[in-house]
């Protein structure tokens, strides 16, 4: 039998540090781990405080923060996931860390791992570790382990948090993929706008002027647009990008990002795709956190931060007043009336018969599916409008050129 000397955290958090007897340093964790603890090392008493001393001071160099601590979506996701798996397999905190350090494929992404494990190494928790690098865990991502650190968990809670971040992430290429179509045509349907009315419409001025014919008005007007185009191109090109910047500048307000999302709800087209998104998000936010132990105060919190929608938000941030006082969280929810009376309805259920995040998950789930579908049918609208706007725009000014070249050609065959 072999002494080694272990620290792990406890129920509720506090940090346990001891010794115990074991053949080897994995039958040493799986008896931790019995114990309701959460590993974060595992060393032989001979030799191993030298190790970790030396792997902190390596850490704590000053080439350590030459990159700023982040990560990718995809990084974050791929982390959690291979996190959950070795902790779940019985590897401890800071193994695992290290592991996911040597493995880390971006200067970012493993400047956060080499981050974490200098914190942790250093006794902070991991939560609290993951605090210093915000660029790549979110204040939902820190709730979340910190509920795992609190009842010995943080494998499942992890586990469960990747599945949150993957679903949340397949929502996001779908929204995605939605609106790349129609940016991606509207970008070439002004593109071949401002050819003809820049290149091509003022060439045939001295031509309309030498038949010495009255020309249609729609000639004139296609005329008289792309010759002060010409003329005043970066007058045009300026106000565009301008009114671009200035939109941009204005949603960052408090009173720009309100109207805005206030808006995007409204919308005769993309508003119920919004709605669903962010009804989708709010229910798959609050039942992972309720199912993970956060306290309900502190989820109602996070998921307002991580509603999307500033409508959506104030929503819960009102219903929250009323869950403080000892009221139904449904209540207020049906009066804000941003949540259908199928999602009220099903939280008041859930609320009366203690299964609360099992419909919320439901309600994520359908309105996933309802997500998708719109986003096909959707798809499927914007292809023909928008062939039909560009055939508008091109057509009307061929037409606008060629008529009076019919009109000519018409009249000599007449003579």
């Amino acid at each position: 039998m072999t002494t080694f000397k272990y620290a792990a955290k406890g129920p509720g958090g506090k940090t346990v540090e001891g010794t115990i007897n074991a053949n080897d340093k994995s039958e040493a964790v799986a008896e931790l781990r019995k114990q309701n603890l959460v590993v974060v090392r595992v060393d032989e008493t001979s030799g191993g405080g030298s190790t970790a001393k030396a792997k902190a001071k390596s850490l704590g160099s000053g080439s350590l923060f030459k990159v700023r601590p982040g990560g990718s979506r995809q990084e974050i996701v791929i982390f959690t996931r291979q996190l959950a798996t070795m902790i779940g397999a019985g590897l401890a905190l800071l193994e695992s860390l290290d592991v996911l350090t040597e493995q880390a494929e971006t200067p970012s992404m493993k400047m956060t791992c080499e981050r974490l494990t200098q914190e942790v190494r250093g006794g902070s928790d991991l939560s609290a570790a993951m605090e210093t690098c915000p660029k790549a865990f979110d204040q939902l991502y820190v709730s979340m382990v910190r509920a795992g650190e609190v009842s010995g968990q943080m494998d499942v809670i992890l586990a469960r948090l990747a599945d949150y971040q993957e679903a949340s992430d397949n929502l996001r290429r779908e929204i995605k993929s939605a609106m790349t179509y129609p940016v991606i045509s509207m970008v070439l349907v002004l593109g071949i706008t401002a050819f003809l009315m820049l290149g091509v419409v003022p060439g045939f001025r001295q031509v309309f002027d030498s038949l010495d014919t009255e020309l249609p008005g729609i000639t004139t007007f296609v005329l008289e647009t792309a010759e002060f185009m010409k003329a005043n191109w970066i007058l045009c090109f300026g106000g565009l990008i301008g009114s671009v910047i200035g939109f941009f500048a204005f949603k960052k307000t408090e009173r720009g990002a309100w109207m805005w999302d206030r808006f995007v709800l409204r919308a005769p087209v993309f508003g119920p795709l919004a709605r669903k998104v962010a009804l989708a998000r709010f229910s798959r936010t609050f039942a992972t956190l309720i199912r993970s132990g956060v306290p309900i105060m502190g989820t109602l919190d996070i998921v307002a931060d991580t509603a999307g929608n500033r409508v959506v938000a104030k929503a819960v941030f009102d219903s929250r007043e009323s869950v403080r006082s000892g009221n139904l969280l449904s209540e207020p929810l049906a009066n804000s009336k941003v949540f259908p009376p199928m999602v009220v309805r099903m939280i008041a259920i859930g609320e009366r018969t203690g299964s609360l995040e099992v419909l919320l998950e439901k309600i994520a789930e359908f309105y996933d599916a309802q997500v998708k579908a719109a986003v096909k049918s959707l798809t499927s609208l914007i292809e023909p409008l928008l062939i039909s706007v560009m055939g508008i725009i091109v057509g009307g000014v061929v037409m606008s050129v060629f008529l009076p070249i019919l009109d000519v050609v018409g009249k000599l065959g007449g003579n």
